[in-house]
């Protein structure tokens, strides 16, 4: 059974570097091993997103329908 992320955060219709400041602001305050899934359809998130994770030490899980993007929180 999957299960779906623990919050969801919205960042439809916002550009480029929005999404990932909005990520890094909110996923602090989430506690470890959470997903938060940001909402966001520009197109330079399917990169950022990925890249912020790998340079902050998060786990990307995985890109989804919607469109959206699951971060765990490892730290």
């Amino acid at each position: 059974m999957t299960t779906g992320p623990d919050e969801v955060l919205d960042c439809l219709g916002q550009r480029c570097p929005l999404p990932v400041i909005a990520l890094a602001r909110r996923l602090p305050d989430l506690p470890v091993g959470a997903v938060l899934r940001v909402l966001a359809d520009d197109p330079a998130a399917a990169v950022d997103i990925p890249a912020w994770c790998r340079m902050r030490g998060q786990e990307f899980v995985a890109a989804v329908d919607g469109p959206g993007y699951d971060v765990r929180r490892t730290r």
